[in-house]
Protein backbone atom coordinates (compact mmCIF):
# COMPACT_ATOMS: atom_id res chain seq x y z
CA UNK A 1 0.00 0.00 0.00
CA UNK A 2 1.41 3.33 -1.23
CA UNK A 3 0.94 6.51 0.86
CA UNK A 4 1.55 9.46 -0.56
CA UNK A 5 1.85 13.20 1.84
CA UNK A 6 0.54 15.82 -0.50
CA UNK A 7 -2.77 17.73 -0.79
CA UNK A 8 -5.30 15.66 -2.89
CA UNK A 9 -5.24 19.13 -5.75
CA UNK A 10 -5.62 16.94 -8.82
CA UNK A 11 -9.91 16.88 -9.74
CA UNK A 12 -11.15 13.75 -11.23
CA UNK A 13 -14.16 13.73 -12.91
CA UNK A 14 -14.20 10.12 -12.83
CA UNK A 15 -12.25 6.89 -10.60
CA UNK A 16 -10.12 4.20 -13.07
CA UNK A 17 -12.30 1.26 -13.57
CA UNK A 18 -10.87 -0.63 -11.03
CA UNK A 19 -10.66 1.92 -8.72
CA UNK A 20 -12.93 3.49 -5.86
CA UNK A 21 -11.68 7.03 -5.85
CA UNK A 22 -13.18 8.20 -1.84
CA UNK A 23 -12.60 11.10 -0.48
CA UNK A 24 -12.86 10.89 3.25
CA UNK A 25 -13.79 14.74 4.83
CA UNK A 26 -13.37 15.94 8.04
CA UNK A 27 -17.09 17.74 9.57
CA UNK A 28 -16.91 21.01 9.86
CA UNK A 29 -15.90 23.06 12.96
CA UNK A 30 -18.21 23.14 16.16
CA UNK A 31 -17.72 25.14 19.53
CA UNK A 32 -16.22 22.08 20.69
CA UNK A 33 -13.69 21.97 18.19
CA UNK A 34 -12.54 25.44 19.07
CA UNK A 35 -12.61 24.61 22.95
CA UNK A 36 -10.27 21.59 21.87
CA UNK A 37 -12.68 19.07 24.30
CA UNK A 38 -13.25 15.66 22.95
CA UNK A 39 -16.31 15.43 21.46
CA UNK A 40 -16.91 11.72 20.69
CA UNK A 41 -20.41 10.19 20.54
CA UNK A 42 -21.49 13.74 22.06
CA UNK A 43 -24.44 14.84 19.41
CA UNK A 44 -23.08 19.03 19.15
CA UNK A 45 -23.85 20.88 15.81
CA UNK A 46 -21.68 22.48 13.76
CA UNK A 47 -20.98 25.81 14.37
CA UNK A 48 -21.11 29.17 11.58
CA UNK A 49 -17.17 28.42 11.02
CA UNK A 50 -18.17 24.48 10.11
CA UNK A 51 -20.95 25.09 7.95
CA UNK A 52 -18.45 27.44 5.75
CA UNK A 53 -16.20 24.67 6.00
CA UNK A 54 -18.79 22.19 5.06
CA UNK A 55 -19.24 24.65 2.05
CA UNK A 56 -15.40 24.95 0.80
CA UNK A 57 -15.36 21.68 1.19
CA UNK A 58 -18.81 20.74 -1.19
CA UNK A 59 -16.92 23.99 -3.53
CA UNK A 60 -13.63 21.58 -4.08
CA UNK A 61 -15.53 18.70 -4.66
CA UNK A 62 -18.13 20.49 -7.08
CA UNK A 63 -17.53 18.67 -10.92
CA UNK A 64 -15.74 15.59 -9.82
CA UNK A 65 -18.20 13.19 -10.23
CA UNK A 66 -19.63 12.22 -7.14
CA UNK A 67 -21.55 9.03 -7.11
CA UNK A 68 -22.75 8.73 -3.72
CA UNK A 69 -22.07 10.40 -0.34
CA UNK A 70 -21.74 8.50 3.05
CA UNK A 71 -21.87 10.03 6.48
CA UNK A 72 -21.75 9.25 10.54
CA UNK A 73 -24.62 9.26 12.10
CA UNK A 74 -24.00 12.01 13.96
CA UNK A 75 -25.39 16.08 13.21
CA UNK A 76 -22.05 17.68 12.65
CA UNK A 77 -21.15 15.03 9.95
CA UNK A 78 -24.85 14.89 8.43
CA UNK A 79 -25.11 18.36 7.86
CA UNK A 80 -21.46 18.44 6.37
CA UNK A 81 -23.16 15.75 4.21
CA UNK A 82 -25.98 17.11 3.33
CA UNK A 83 -24.16 20.36 1.78
CA UNK A 84 -22.05 18.68 0.37
CA UNK A 85 -24.61 16.05 -1.58
CA UNK A 86 -26.44 19.32 -2.26
CA UNK A 87 -23.45 20.36 -4.36
CA UNK A 88 -22.57 17.60 -6.02
CA UNK A 89 -26.17 16.56 -6.85
CA UNK A 90 -26.55 13.61 -5.45
CA UNK A 91 -30.00 12.98 -4.35
CA UNK A 92 -29.81 11.17 -1.14
CA UNK A 93 -26.66 10.81 1.77
CA UNK A 94 -26.40 7.31 3.62
CA UNK A 95 -25.61 6.96 7.11
CA UNK A 96 -23.17 4.20 7.96
CA UNK A 97 -22.14 4.13 11.05
CA UNK A 98 -18.89 2.48 10.90
CA UNK A 99 -17.80 5.88 9.98
CA UNK A 100 -19.00 7.41 13.23
CA UNK A 101 -16.50 8.88 15.85
CA UNK A 102 -14.41 6.93 18.85
CA UNK A 103 -16.57 6.72 21.87
CA UNK A 104 -14.12 8.35 24.36
CA UNK A 105 -16.05 7.39 27.59
CA UNK A 106 -14.75 9.05 30.53
CA UNK A 107 -13.18 11.91 28.33
CA UNK A 108 -15.90 12.91 26.09
CA UNK A 109 -16.38 16.40 26.69
CA UNK A 110 -13.13 17.09 28.78
CA UNK A 111 -9.55 19.06 27.33
CA UNK A 112 -6.35 16.99 26.21
CA UNK A 113 -5.27 18.67 29.88
CA UNK A 114 -8.13 17.46 31.75
CA UNK A 115 -7.98 13.78 30.00
CA UNK A 116 -4.35 13.56 30.98
CA UNK A 117 -4.91 14.21 34.41
CA UNK A 118 -7.83 12.08 34.27
CA UNK A 119 -5.96 9.15 33.92
CA UNK A 120 -2.44 9.99 32.66
CA UNK A 121 -0.95 6.47 31.74
CA UNK A 122 -4.37 5.73 29.26
CA UNK A 123 -4.02 9.38 27.83
CA UNK A 124 0.10 8.70 27.35
CA UNK A 125 -1.40 5.26 25.72
CA UNK A 126 -3.43 7.10 23.45
CA UNK A 127 -1.36 9.49 22.14
CA UNK A 128 1.71 6.91 21.52
CA UNK A 129 0.57 3.63 20.44
CA UNK A 130 -3.33 3.48 18.47
CA UNK A 131 -2.91 -0.69 18.60
CA UNK A 132 -3.56 -0.55 22.50
CA UNK A 133 -5.28 2.21 23.65
CA UNK A 134 -8.10 2.75 25.32
CA UNK A 135 -10.57 5.08 26.06
CA UNK A 136 -11.48 4.85 29.41
CA UNK A 137 -14.91 3.22 30.31
CA UNK A 138 -14.87 4.10 26.24
CA UNK A 139 -13.80 2.25 23.12
CA UNK A 140 -10.81 0.94 21.99
CA UNK A 141 -9.09 2.73 19.22
CA UNK A 142 -8.24 -0.63 17.57
CA UNK A 143 -12.02 -1.43 17.42
CA UNK A 144 -12.91 1.76 16.20
CA UNK A 145 -9.84 1.26 13.42
CA UNK A 146 -11.57 -1.92 12.54
CA UNK A 147 -14.43 -0.29 11.88
CA UNK A 148 -13.79 2.70 10.21
CA UNK A 149 -11.35 -0.13 7.66
CA UNK A 150 -14.85 -2.22 7.29
CA UNK A 151 -16.80 0.88 6.18
CA UNK A 152 -13.92 1.74 3.73
CA UNK A 153 -13.93 -2.12 2.34
CA UNK A 154 -17.60 -1.60 2.06
CA UNK A 155 -17.44 1.26 0.26
CA UNK A 156 -14.79 0.19 -2.50
CA UNK A 157 -16.72 -2.86 -2.97
CA UNK A 158 -20.22 -0.95 -4.12
CA UNK A 159 -18.54 1.55 -6.26
CA UNK A 160 -16.05 0.53 -8.03
CA UNK A 161 -15.00 2.78 -10.72
CA UNK A 162 -16.38 5.67 -9.19
CA UNK A 163 -15.81 8.80 -7.16
CA UNK A 164 -17.36 8.77 -3.73
CA UNK A 165 -17.51 10.98 -0.91
CA UNK A 166 -17.23 9.75 3.39
CA UNK A 167 -18.04 12.50 6.23
CA UNK A 168 -16.22 11.66 9.80
CA UNK A 169 -14.11 12.26 12.19
CA UNK A 170 -10.24 13.40 12.80
CA UNK A 171 -9.72 10.46 14.82
CA UNK A 172 -11.14 8.10 12.43
CA UNK A 173 -9.11 9.07 9.09
CA UNK A 174 -5.81 9.25 11.27
CA UNK A 175 -6.65 5.70 12.24
CA UNK A 176 -7.42 4.49 8.92
CA UNK A 177 -4.01 6.28 7.54
CA UNK A 178 -1.96 4.85 10.18
CA UNK A 179 -3.58 1.11 9.45
CA UNK A 180 -2.43 1.43 6.17
CA UNK A 181 1.03 2.73 7.12
CA UNK A 182 1.62 0.20 10.33
CA UNK A 183 2.48 3.92 12.08
CA UNK A 184 2.92 3.49 15.61
CA UNK A 185 4.12 6.72 17.91
CA UNK A 186 2.75 10.19 18.36
CA UNK A 187 3.38 9.96 14.45
CA UNK A 188 -0.35 8.66 13.75
CA UNK A 189 -1.53 11.80 14.77
CA UNK A 190 -1.46 13.61 11.68
CA UNK A 191 -2.75 17.14 11.34
CA UNK A 192 -6.43 17.52 9.66
CA UNK A 193 -8.30 20.67 9.22
CA UNK A 194 -11.85 20.96 9.83
CA UNK A 195 -13.69 20.28 6.53
CA UNK A 196 -10.33 19.30 5.07
CA UNK A 197 -10.28 16.10 2.22
CA UNK A 198 -7.70 13.35 2.48
CA UNK A 199 -8.53 11.17 -1.05
CA UNK A 200 -8.29 7.73 -0.84
CA UNK A 201 -7.68 5.58 -4.11
CA UNK A 202 -8.67 1.78 -3.84
CA UNK A 203 -7.99 -0.80 -6.16
CA UNK A 204 -5.30 -3.90 -5.65
CA UNK A 205 -3.52 -1.67 -3.52
CA UNK A 206 -3.93 2.02 -1.97
CA UNK A 207 -2.76 5.49 -2.35
CA UNK A 208 -3.41 8.08 -0.01
CA UNK A 209 -3.05 11.84 -0.93
CA UNK A 210 -3.67 14.15 2.34
CA UNK A 211 -4.31 17.42 2.52
CA UNK A 212 -1.32 19.80 3.72
CA UNK A 213 -1.26 21.68 6.81
CA UNK A 214 -4.19 21.14 9.74
CA UNK A 215 -4.48 20.80 13.65
CA UNK A 216 -3.96 17.60 15.96
CA UNK A 217 -7.23 18.55 17.87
Amino acid sequence: MTVLRSAPAVVSTRAADDVCTLYMVRHGTTTMNVENRYRGRRDVPLDAQGYQDAVDAARFLSGTGVQAVYTGPLRRTIATAQIIADEVRVPDIRILHGLNNIDYGAWEGLTASEAQMYDPQAFETYRTSPSTAVCPAGERLRDGQRRVLDAISLIASRHRGEVVVAVTHAVMIRLAVAATQRVEGEDWRIPLSRGSLSRFDIGEDITISLPEGGDVD
